[in-house]
């Protein structure tokens, strides 16, 4: 089976609890560390699936590697090479098929409960999730719209745009692939961001994420499984 790739753009933004999920199902998957400079490849032939992780920058941002990963978007979705998108990694799917990405009204930074859609789509990839609610993870100021031809999974409170599908693909606003040291790490690195923020609805300290992730982490595990089943089933084996 060839790989899945994973892009990540961040140091501290890596693939988390994705990457554990992929080995419990045998899929192989290679690091493409943007981060360090790696170029985005030329075409999707040598990968059965795309991953994009987050990062805090913009997909708005005059960067080199923007266009030419939107780009490679593309390819996949034209050639039925299934994409998976987390934050940033969303926001460069929608940006790449058409939708736009804009300052959300407020910040979004620790746990929250996002709302499902009840429809077909909504139904194959949520399971009993559909029509409910789903425990999530935030870190992000920006949003993205649902692209053409796209279905929204999931909206929260303060962002309406959580989650899209577009056949095998699945863009999210949200971190579902968090690890206990991925939080940790993120608090201390951007804890002053938090901070700055304060009293915003939406918005966490840091102590507060820690607090909840013990009770709150197995939730968004199962909603993890959850997609993650049905995005693994569209690769080509």
């Amino acid at each position: 089976m060839l790989p899945v790739a994973i892009f990540r753009h961040s140091p501290t933004e890596g693939p988390g609890y994705f990457a554990i999920f992929l080995e419990r199902h045998g899929i192989p998957w290679r690091l493409i560390a943007i981060d360090q400079g790696a170029p985005a490849p030329a075409a999707v032939d040598g990968f059965s699936g795309l991953c994009f992780m987050g990062g805090p920058m913009s997909v708005n941002d005059r960067l080199p590697w923007i266009e030419p990963v939107c780009a490679l978007i593309r390819t996949a979705v034209a050639s039925d090479v299934p994409v998976i998108g987390h934050c940033l990694g969303g926001q460069l799917m929608s940006k790449a098929l058409g939708g736009e990405v804009t300052r959300n009204p407020v910040k979004e930074i620790g746990w929250g409960e996002a709302s499902a859609e009840d429809n077909a789509t909504a139904r194959r990839w949520l399971g009993d999730h559909a029509g409910g609610t789903g425990t999530v993870f935030h870190w992000h100021g920006e949003t993205f719209s649902i692209p053409p031809g796209a279905t929204r999974l999931f909206a929260s409170a303060h962002c309406a745009n959580q989650m899209f599908a577009l056949g095998p693909h699945l863009g999210m606003q949200c971190h579902v692939e968090m690890t206990p040291e991925m939080i940790a790490t993120w608090c201390g690195q951007w804890g002053d961001e938090t901070r700055a923020v304060a009293g915003q609805p939406g918005v966490q300290t840091p102590t507060a994420m820690l607090a909840e992730t013990p009770e709150r982490l197995p939730a968004m595990r199962r909603l993890a499984d959850q997609l993650y089943a049905v995005w693994i089933g569209g690769l080509a084996r």
